[in-house]
């Protein structure tokens, strides 16, 4: 058409508007949808405090005196398990729902420019608003259950920032591409619970050295395995080992998991502002 080249345009990248009116959003979006998800229910904000509670009755009762696992040979098993699982079930949480958080926001992506990270970032938060509350229920445990205080308590907002960040960069890259590949919601809801099995939520990573070395050095190797670790030493036990110890494997299995964790994160924030212009076309 009279040599004039036609081009591409875009939709909003992921930043659109700049980063005030991002977190502008992401607080309105995820304090509207934690106060959605209970509302109507009888027992209201109960419920964020009861699915982890069931699950630890269930797996505590099974560990302890079916499995004969944690009973006697890590200390302070129960208030371990119980953090685990809310730790964990944060990250569970935040990732599975954010996997099709765009595609629910399918009206306003298509008509409205606005950052697009706001999406996954206020998914993150309204499971972040959950974690908090499961956390007072985990602190009162502690204290019935005879834990001690340590110093090293002051450090739990290092290993909230940890979950998050790595939450967030994982939440990042599914929600980029569930609008293009479908399969992802259900592979992730697989590949999710199998996490669960592979990080020491219900072990700790040198009773698992102690059993399978080979088994050991596999776990080791998840992102999240360092954070699990950390937290049983800071929160828990302080005698714990350190992440990349004799007692955990060693330093090399310790440094290649925290390279996955930056990779991770990295490849999420790279997919997310790849994909974002192109996300209304694929709705």
């Amino acid at each position: 058409m009279n040599g004039v080249e036609l081009q591409d345009v875009h939709g909003p990248s992921a930043l659109s508007g700049g980063w005030r009116r991002m977190w502008e959003l992401c607080l309105l979006i995820s304090v509207t949808d934690f106060k959605r998800n209970y509302f109507g229910t009888a027992l209201g904000y109960l419920w964020s405090l009861m699915r982890p509670l069931l699950l630890f009755v269930v797996l505590l009762e099974v560990f302890t005196h079916v499995l004969r696992i944690g009973s006697g040979t890590i200390r302070h098993y129960p208030v371990l398990l119980l953090f685990n699982i809310v730790f964990f079930g944060f990250f569970q949480e935040a990732t599975v729902t954010a996997v099709g958080s765009v595609v629910g926001y399918e009206g306003i992506v298509r008509k409205t420019q606005f950052p697009r990270l706001a999406i996954p970032v206020s998914v993150v938060l309204t499971a972040l608003y959950n974690l908090l509350l499961n956390l007072v229920v985990v602190i009162v445990f502690l204290f019935v259950y005879g834990v001690t205080p340590t110093w090293t308590w002051i450090l739990l907002p290092v290993l909230l920032l940890l979950m998050a960040v790595f939450a967030l960069g994982a939440s990042m890259f599914l929600s980029s591409l569930y609008p293009r590949f479908r399969d992802i919601g259900i592979i992730w809801t697989v590949f999710v619970t199998a996490l669960f099995y592979a990080t020491p939520v219900l072990f700790t990573l040198d009773l698992a050295r102690s059993h399978s070395r080979a088994l050991a050095r596999l776990i080791a190797l998840n992102p999240l395995t360092p954070v699990f670790e950390l937290a049983r030493r800071w929160i828990i036990d302080p005698t714990a080992p350190l992440p990349g110890s004799a007692a955990t494997g060693g330093l090399g299995p310790f440094l290649v998991s925290v390279a996955l964790f930056v990779a991770i994160c990295a490849l999420g924030v790279w997919t997310f502002r790849r994909e974002a212009p192109r996300i209304a076309e694929q709705l």
